[in-house]
C-alpha cells in the first residue's frame, strides 16, 4: 500500500462499476435488437418471440435471493466475476442458434435468455455490497446515482452500435461481440475488484477515510463460513411465493 499519499482507488472501483452495468443492459438489449431480424430468418410468430423475451424477466426474478445469499456467502468479487463470465457466455451462445432446426432454435434461444437472467441477478445486489464496502456514507448516494445512470447510457452507446452489427453482418454477431466483450471485461474484473483491506493500490489514508465514515471495508474478508444459511433463504423463498399465491387469488376475486 502507498504510505505517503492518499489514493482515489474507490473511484476506479466505481468506474468499474459503471462499466460493468453497461455491460449488463447491452447484453439484456441484444434481443430487442436483434429481434425482428432474427424473427425473420427463424420463421417464427410473434407470440413465440415474447414467449423467448419473457424469459429473462422470470429468470431474474427467480434469481435475485438466491443471488444474493450467494454474493453474502461467498463475497461480492468471485461471485460478480461468475456472473459475468455466465451471462457472457450463454449471450455469446444464442448467436449460434440459427444452426438448429427452428423447434430446437426456439427452445435453445428460451433456454439461453432465462440462463441469462439468471446469471445477471446478482449484479445489482452486488453492486450495492461494493458501494457500501468502498464508500463512506455521505459519498454512497452519488456513488448509486452514478452506477446506476448506466444503464442508460447502454442504451445511448450500444443500440445505434448493435443496430449497425445487425445491418452489416447479421443478427448472430451482435451475440457473439457483445458475449466475447463481458467474457473479456470478467478478466479485468478479477484483476481490479478486491476488497478494500486488501487492494494492493489503496494508501491507507483513503483506506481511514472510507472506514472512519462509514465504509464497511471487511464486508468480504474471510467469507465462506459465515453469511446466511440456506434454511433461511429457503423460508424467504416460501414467503416470496405464498406472497405472490395470495396476491395472484386478490387479483382473481377483484376481477370476477
Amino acid at each position: 500500500m502507498q504510505a505517503t499519499k492518499k489514493t482515489h482507488v474507490r473511484y476506479l472501483i466505481l468506474f468499474m462499476l459503471f462499466v460493468v452495468t453497461t455491460i449488463n443492459y447491452a447484453d439484456r438489449a441484444t434481443i430487442a435488437i436483434a429481434g425482428s431480424s432474427l424473427q425473420k430468418d427463424l420463421g417464427i410468430d410473434a407470440v413465440t418471440l415474447g414467449y423467448i423475451f419473457s424469459a429473462f424477466g422470470w429468470a431474474y426474478v427467480a434469481g435475485q435471493i438466491p443471488g444474493g445469499w450467494l454474493l453474502d456467502r461467498f463475497g461480492s468479487k468471485n461471485v460478480y466475476a461468475f456472473s459475468i463470465f455466465t451471462w457472457s457466455l450463454f449471450t455469446l451462445l444464442q448467436g449460434f442458434v440459427g444452426g438448429l432446426p427452428v423447434a430446437w432454435a426456439v427452445v435453445t434461444l428460451f433456454t439461453l435468455r432465462f440462463l441469462v437472467g439468471f446469471a445477471e441477478a446478482p449484479s445489482f445486489p452486488g453492486n450495492a455490497r461494493i458501494v457500501a464496502a468502498w464508500f463512506p456514507t455521505q459519498e454512497r448516494g452519488t456513488a448509486s446515482a452514478i452506477f446506476n445512470s448506466a444503464q442508460y447510457f447502454a442504451t445511448a452507446l450500444f443500440a445505434p452500435l448493435m443496430g449497425w452489427i445487425v445491418f452489416s453482418f447479421g443478427w448472430e454477431h451482435v451475440f457473439v461481440v457483445m458475449g466475447v466483450l463481458g467474457i473479456l471485461f470478467s478478466m479485468v474484473w478479477l484483476k481490479t475488484i478486491y476488497n478494500p483491506r486488501q487492494h494492493p493500490r489503496i494508501s491507507p489514508a483513503e483506506l481511514e477515510h472510507i472506514e472512519q465514515n462509514g465504509g464497511l471495508v471487511d464486508m468480504d474478508h474471510k467469507r465462506g463460513n459465515d453469511g446466511p444459511k440456506w434454511g433461511y433463504i429457503k423460508q424467504l423463498l416460501t414467503s416470496r411465493m405464498l406472497l405472490g399465491v395470495y396476491l395472484g387469488q386478490y387479483c382473481i376475486n377483484a376481477i370476477t
